[in-house]
């Protein structure tokens, strides 16, 4: 019971899960909007404005800086990490995004597939450099507020 204690007061696990949860509530609404239709699937799916990866990930490490001091070494890790799901987000899997996208349209276009492929690929995996920075300033705002 105590270890579930910690957990559940550690700000470093809860700050970053509750930022999570707005962010993605905040793109089904969006979405919402938007398209006119609710798409409850979107509270787990990727991409959109903020990154929430981003946002995770700097309030993580903010919340460690603040907590264990940012000349530690588990700040230096936390902030490694970060640029590391940052690069992935707005690289690898942005251009991963981006080849769905032509894969899908391929699919589409009469006479060119079998119709074995029965689903299509997911387009929205990755993020603009401009989506993860925002994501990143939200994460070290909110890092540092709470």
């Amino acid at each position: 019971m105590e270890i579930f204690n910690q957990i559940i007061n550690n700000k470093c696990i809860i700050v970053p899960f509750l930022l999570w949860f707005f962010i993605q509530t905040f793109k089904v609404i969006t979405d919402l909007v938007k398209n006119k239709r609710l798409n409850v699937k979107r509270i787990l799916g990727a991409g959109g404005m903020p990154s929430s990866h981003s946002a995770i990930v700097c309030s993580v490490a903010t919340c460690v800086g603040r907590e264990y001091g940012f000349d530690s070494g588990i700040f230096g890790i936390a902030v490694i990490m970060a640029f590391v799901v940052m690069y992935d987000a707005a690289g690898i899997r942005r251009a991963a995004g981006k080849q769905a996208r032509i894969l899908n349209k391929i699919l589409d276009t009469p006479g060119l597939t079998t119709g074995e492929v029965q689903e299509r690929l997911i387009e929205a995996l990755g993020h603009t450099p401009v989506q993860v920075f925002a994501g990143a300033v939200l994460g070290i705002i909110v890092g540092f507020i709470v």
